[in-house]
């Protein structure tokens, strides 16, 4: 499955698990409801993945961990906060960065509607026959205007 079929169905899911949970419960409530949804769908998932890093030399086992990693190929950090900083960005865009991976969602479980919440970031380019990476959500979701993102 190609990182953008992954994303479309993480997006569903989230979209899905916002409407029937609300807003504002505690990140990990988000995170093992994700994982089981995503899995039910056929995707693997693996939560709370150490990612090591490698600086001056040496390795160090625990860089960071990844909230989720979706079939080994897209990286999810979930937020429940009021409002996602640019830190909150960058620092997606670092994970990506160190694990390698090309596509990356940030998503914020804490604002009133989930289409608010969705951080998209690509490391480099993805397949440009499935997708642009200047394209937005909105445009890559056009059948989903009756939802509540």
């Amino acid at each position: 499955m190609h990182e953008n079929e992954i994303g479309s169905v993480v997006v569903e899911c989230a979209v899905a698990l916002h409407q029937d949970l609300g807003p504002g419960l505690l990140e990990t409530v988000y995170e093992v409801t994700l994982a089981r949804a995503l899995e039910r769908r056929g995707l693997s998932v693996r939560r709370q993945v150490a990612v090591p890093i490698e600086y001056e030399g040496e390795t160090f086992a625990e860089g960071f961990r990844a909230d989720l990693i979706v079939e080994g190929k897209v990286l999810l950090e979930l937020k429940s906060v009021e409002r996602v900083t640019a830190a909150h960005k960058k620092q997606l865009l670092t994970y990506l960065r160190l694990t390698g991976l090309k596509l990356g969602y940030l998503l914020n479980f804490g604002e009133a509607l989930m289409r608010d919440g969705i951080t998209r970031t690509i490391n480099g380019s993805l397949d440009p026959i499935h997708m642009r990476p200047q394209e937005s959500l909105s445009q890559r979701h056009k059948g989903t205007e009756g939802l509540t993102l």
